[in-house]
């Protein structure tokens, strides 16, 4: 069995990513349910709310799940509190020191995994004792790592420097894409963008609508100055890339940001002054689609990219 789906205890390697206002209880439900491992994204909810969230994934679904954690939350001594108490069968961690969590989550049962966006850090993650890394490409929508790094040069580099199982994360939608991971060495593959414009997911229809339009070069990563966020290219980001252009400060850039833009954006459809979060990889997604219609695709595209490879 691949290492990832024993880990886990999933049937295929796929992961739904942790994306704040889309990733709520029915996302999660619906991969986990499909064979995958469906992820809540803690980010974008109160206390209380995630644990209502987790209750209801609990009742639609027998299969394992998880809840995505930003370390940079301000409740998260709260929300820790509640994945142990709701005995959450998977934590992910990001945006912060794997090192704060992973031993009192592991003492209570949890399988934990970091997410990444370099070797040096998933190094840092396998010392902390996290059970796997997923890494992170420059690819990926939303908040992204300095570096810069693709996804094709990243996790080869991390397969190499850790032991522990790898998952690959940015720009992956397809089953040829996913078919391309593997090929690198990773054990398994995190979708964020497909799975966002879903169905199940909980963003908008404005939201979905204009990703699906979306085409080649309508990302951009901005903020670099304050935390490097992958966006549709709106009203919102060309103030910011004109800001950026004339050399403003993290100060001005942050009051241009202002708060509460990504739920402007992505949950109530303020297509012009939302901060729009997705991937490069939303130029290949669109139709309109359930979770158990990309699991079919996904499957059946990997198994057609190894078999055509066979052929070299």
């Amino acid at each position: 069995m691949n290492r990832l789906c024993e880990l886990l205890g999933i049937q295929y390697p796929i992961i739904s990513g942790g994306m704040v206002w889309c990733s709520g209880w029915r996302l999660a439900a619906a991969v986990s349910a499909a064979g995958g491992l469906g992820l809540i994204g803690a980010g974008s909810m109160h206390p209380g709310t995630l644990r209502e969230h987790i209750q209801k994934c609990k009742a639609a679904t027998d299969k394992p799940f998880g809840v995505n954690v930003p370390m940079l939350y301000p409740e998260l001594d709260a929300i820790i509190d509640i994945i142990i108490e709701e005995q959450v069968p998977v934590v992910v961690t990001s945006a912060g020191n794997p090192k704060t969590y992973t031993a009192r989550l592991k003492a209570a049962g949890c399988k934990v995994m970091h997410v990444v966006a370099s070797s040096k850090f998933a190094l840092k993650s396998q010392e902390a004792g996290v059970d796997a890394v997923i890494a992170e490409g420059f690819e990926a929508g939303g908040h992204n790592g300095r570096e810069e790094t693709t996804t094709m040069c990243l996790i080869p580099s991390v397969v190499r420097a850790v032991t522990i199982p790898v998952v690959a994360a940015g720009g992956i939608s397809q089953g040829d894409s996913m078919a391309a991971a593997l090929a690198l060495g990773a054990d398994g593959v995190q979708i964020g963008t497909r799975f966002a414009l879903t169905r199940e997911s909980s963003a908008s229809e404005e939201f979905k609508q204009l990703c699906r339009s979306t085409g080649e070069g309508g990302t951009m990563l901005s903020l670099k100055a304050v935390s490097p966020t992958r966006l549709v290219k709106n009203d919102f980001y060309q103030r910011i890339s004109e800001a950026e252009a004339r050399g403003a400060s993290v100060e001005e850039l942050r009051e241009l940001q202002g708060k509460g833009r990504a739920k402007r954006g992505i949950f109530e459809g303020d297509l012009s002054e939302g901060m729009l979060e997705i991937g490069q990889c939303v130029a290949l997604t669109n139709e309109e689609e359930s979770v158990a219609e990309v699991f079919e695709e996904l499957l059946a595209g990997c198994k057609h990219a190894v078999a055509r490879l066979g052929s070299f």
